[in-house]
């Protein structure tokens, strides 16, 4: 029979499949002798039997009744026993860190009677016993019994006033109790389950059941999670760090997860629960302080911490509580970071022996390098500082303060850039969190749930500024000095350095882009990040296979990409020269009539294309320029057919307008994107495709070193390229320049068929915008703002089409037309020139499809080199292990 359910003893970190994140790390502390409370993890694979056929699994019950009953007898006591209770926590746990997103539930096991014997064991403590219950309450009524916890959070509201939550009695508490058990009964029809067992089951649906819980399924889409891992289930001795002065619960980080610093980071809160960090319902204190508090403790913990950052080589979360002065380890996992931290830390670890320079290089991710491109708040101008808290997450963000999730939605929908300003957030707030530029909280630390999801997501985030009172329901914030901020006012938080200011402060380059810029100064406040960058970008370029070239239409973005790092000019398209003034002369081309109009039309653009291209080659020096001939959808170089024809009606046309009018009728098209452009564009009008060949020969023959290469867009038979090709040959020769001729591959006909076309190009570039348009069969300008949101949340994309390659459908056409094309033509060079090309996913896919290059824009092209080199590594990881 399947295994379902393992002891602590019998796992390991490297179980996360099975186990999840959570199970296989305690389990690894378990072996490792650390301070772990005993207890058992129900595996991934029982969660996917009961999300797909809404039942437990065959025997786990039993299983989970063997494990308890083996729990029970190393502890010395029963779940729930009234005079000396086992009390457990039932705790999710997949095997990709999701904080918050889903259920947890503690205390399980307490009752009437059993909350007396709890109180005994505490050494007569009344009101720790009767705190514990109404936790177990609030917790088991939102989370199992479907409750709205703002029910519960209102009744302990209205019985603390202005007092904490610490403050309360235990009579206090205990009347809390009978209110909570009342508002279970109101909303259920049943009184709150007194039976332990039954609460531990009810409990363990409900984890499993959160899985597709609103709020994971938008973190997952987000965080590209795949939706069918499923998550396992940790059952555990409940500890208890709100059992008085001596007591308390606590995150730690073993270096500072926002800068990568190694000293003592994270957050301490005595006489309290796990879930009051996270939430942020009281502040924290710096965990430097539990030296004073607890030395013994402290000193333990710091020694832990050092063994668990040794042991995984690399920075680990920690949550932990010590109960009565006695510590115990309730998680570790490689903590989140900052992009800045990421790249710090990798580098720190290698000089610390203990990663090598390959293992760095996985350790960060194009998307992080991307986020250090971010722009920063400069230092000019005047800024009205509001107040300050804690940096939890850096960047700079500018936008409308809002105060619901709803709203930030909303705001960002229309296009408006949002600052969502909460007092705590929670998982709820993940659709605010996401759509917003960044986030300010009044309260909690850097290891709140804003503070930890920011991080991940790559957020500016302040938290904890605790001089802002904040009234979401009035929708405004006061600051210090009476200072009132209203919805709809902007702000600018920084969360480099915790500030809030008042308005708008204006961004400049971030230090990173000014390094890949050749800018840089070595200012020290930024020497060692760059440095960092520095270090791994070199790694990666060593490392990777894959060419980086870019798309740039002009010699100011050819000089840029060059400063990047590009190696060559994937995409030129000679299209975007012709607009602005120029879009008339194309237009005369197009609406031409007779031969002697035509010729004076391409007579005009010669030139005007010659020193573009003249521009382009000096940028890029001997590198290779892709040129693809003007591929416009016609409809872009004519006059609006509406506008003429209004004219013409209403009798205010010029004759030339009227003659117009019949022109634009004639070529109007019901389809443009699927109508005359591309190589069809030029078979059609004779000379402009020879025009622009001339340019490229004349212009490379006035640059020494130039290396046009010639591309066809849009073919989708051979014989369209052979034409085109034949002319283009004779013209080349007959200037005395060498250039390749190939075609961009982005009618699926042109995939399907690559044996036979690749006998007429030297190379291929998939042009995977069009690809996927028309593989899919829609046009992107139409259908993103139509349907796709909805499309994601049915989980028919994980992701737009648009942003990473579908390597089921449209990747496979590319596989297809590599492998077909390289048999016709071994030497053929294949390269990618869509946006895809910049993706860090997309990049690992033209990796392991054979592809010689990517191209993108000029901004994306540290990404894809680091990304190339990644790939490289993977490719050699994988090999390593077969």
């Amino acid at each position: 029979m399947a295994k379902y359910v393992y002891d602590f003893t019998e796992g390991n970190k490297d179980l996360k499949d099975l186990l999840g994140g959570k199970g296989a790390n305690l389990a690894e502390m378990t072996n490792l002798g650390l301070p772990v409370p005993p207890g058992f993890t129900i595996t991934t694979e029982a969660c996917r039997h009961y999300l797909a056929k809404g039942a437990l699994p065959d025997g786990l019950e039993e299983e989970i009744a063997g494990h308890l009953a083996s729990l029970e007898s190393a502890m010395g006591k029963r779940l729930g026993q009234a005079d000396d209770p086992l009390l457990v926590s039932v705790r999710s746990g997949a095997k990709f860190s999701m904080p918050g997103m889903m259920e947890t539930v503690l205390n399980i096991g307490l009752n009437d009677e059993s909350v007396h014997g709890l109180a005994k064991q505490a050494g007569g403590n009344e009101r720790f016993a009767w705190d514990s219950y109404r936790r177990l309450i609030q917790m088991f009524g939102k989370t199992v019994l479907g409750i709205d916890g703002e029910r519960f959070e209102h009744a302990l509201d209205e019985l603390k006033g202005s007092r904490q939550d610490t403050e309360l009695s235990a009579e206090e508490l205990q009347g809390l109790v009978e209110t909570y058990k009342g508002i279970v009964l109101e909303q259920t029809g049943k009184d709150f389950p007194a039976d332990p067992r039954e609460q531990m089951r009810l409990a363990i649906q409900a984890v499993f059941d959160s899985w597709n819980a609103p709020r994971a399924v938008l973190y997952r889409r987000q965080e590209r999670i795949p939706a069918d891992l499923g998550t396992a289930v940790n059952v555990v001795a409940m500890v208890f760090g709100n059992c008085g002065d001596d007591s308390g619960t606590g995150v730690a980080f073993t270096r500072d997860p926002g800068s990568g610093q190694q000293g003592v980071y994270g957050d301490y809160l005595p006489n309290a629960q796990g879930e009051d960090v996270v939430a942020g319902i009281r502040n924290t204190i710096p965990l430097q302080d539990l030296e004073r508090l607890d030395k013994k403790s402290y000193d333990e913990l710091m020694a832990i911490m050092a063994t668990l950052e040794n042991h995984y080589r690399d920075l680990c979360d920690i949550e932990f509580t010590i109960e009565r002065g006695k510590l115990w380890m309730l998680q570790t996992r490689v903590g989140k970071r900052t992009a800045a931290a990421a790249f710090r830390i990798a580098t720190q670890l290698v000089d610390q022996g203990l990663i090598t320079m390959d293992e760095a290089l996985t350790r960060v991710t194009g998307d992080q390098l991307a986020q250090l491109m971010f722009p920063r708040f400069g230092t000019d101008g005047e800024r009205r500082l509001l107040t300050k808290g804690m940096n939890a997450s850096p960047g700079a963000a500018v936008g409308k303060a809002v105060f619901s999730s709803e709203r930030a939605v909303e705001l960002a929908g229309q296009g408006e850039d949002v600052i969502l300003v909460r007092r705590e957030t929670n998982p709820d707030d993940l659709a605010g969190m996401i759509a917003a530029r960044g986030i300010l909280t009044s309260r909690g630390g850097k290891t709140s749930h804003a503070a930890v999801v920011a991080r991940g997501m790559g957020k500016t985030c302040v938290c904890g500024a605790e001089e802002l009172e904040v009234s979401p329901a009035e929708r405004r914030f006061t600051a210090p000095g009476g200072v009132e901020v209203r919805e709809g006012d902007v702000i600018s938080i920084d969360g480099t350095t915790g500030e809030v200011f008042l308005g708008e402060v204006p961004v400049v380059d971030s230090p990173v882009v000014e390094y890949f810029e050749g800018k840089f100064d070595g200012r020290q406040i930024d020497d060692e990040l760059v440095k960092a960058v520095d270090r791994i970008m070199r790694h990666a370029d060593s490392a990777r296979r894959l060419g980086v070239r870019a798309n740039a239409d002009t010699p100011e973005d050819a000089a840029r990409a060059r400063r990047f790092g590009a190696e060559g000019i994937g995409l030129c398209r000679t299209e975007h020269m012709f607009l602005g003034e120029r879009r008339q002369l194309v237009e005369d081309l197009v609406l031409a009539s007779t031969d002697e109009e035509r010729q004076a039309a391409l007579d005009a653009l010669e030139p005007l294309q010659k020193n573009d291209f003249i521009g382009i080659f000096r940028a890029m020096g001997d590198l290779p320029v892709t040129i693809r001939l003007i591929d416009p959808p016609l409809h872009e170089f004519l006059p609006d057919i509406v506008d003429l024809s209004v004219k013409v009606a209403r009798g205010e046309a010029s004759d030339k307008e009227r003659r117009l009018l019949d022109a634009v009728r004639r070529l109007h098209e019901q389809n443009p994107m699927l109508g005359l452009r591309g190589v069809r564009l030029g078979l059609v009008i004779p000379g402009l495709f020879a025009m622009q060949v001339r340019a490229i020969a004349e212009a490379a023959r006035e640059v020494p070193g130039a290396r046009p290469e010639i591309m066809i867009p849009l073919v989708g038979a051979v014989q369209e390229l052979e034409i085109v090709r034949e002319e283009a040959q004779k013209i080349l020769a007959d200037a005395g320049v060498d250039a390749l001729i190939g075609t961009m591959i982005e009618v699926p006909r042109a995939a399907l068929t690559a044996g036979q076309i690749a006998e007429a190009a030297q190379f291929f570039s998939f042009g995977t915008n069009d690809l996927t348009q028309m593989t899919w069969g829609f046009s992107r300008d139409d259908v993103e703002a139509a349907f796709f949101s909805r499309y994601l949340e049915l989980g028919v994309f994980g992701v737009s089409p648009f942003e990473t390659l579908d390597r089921d459908g449209v990747g496979r056409l590319v596989r297809i037309a590599a492998e077909e094309g390289r048999k016709a033509r071994p030497d053929l060079k294949l390269g990618i020139c869509g946006e895809h090309g910049g993706d860090p996913e997309s990049v690992h896919f033209c990796h392991d499809a054979g592809l010689d290059y990517v191209s993108c824009s000029p901004f994306r092209i540290p990404v894809a080199r680091l990304e190339a080199g990644r790939a490289a590594l993977a490719e050699k990881n994988d090999s390593d292990t077969r």
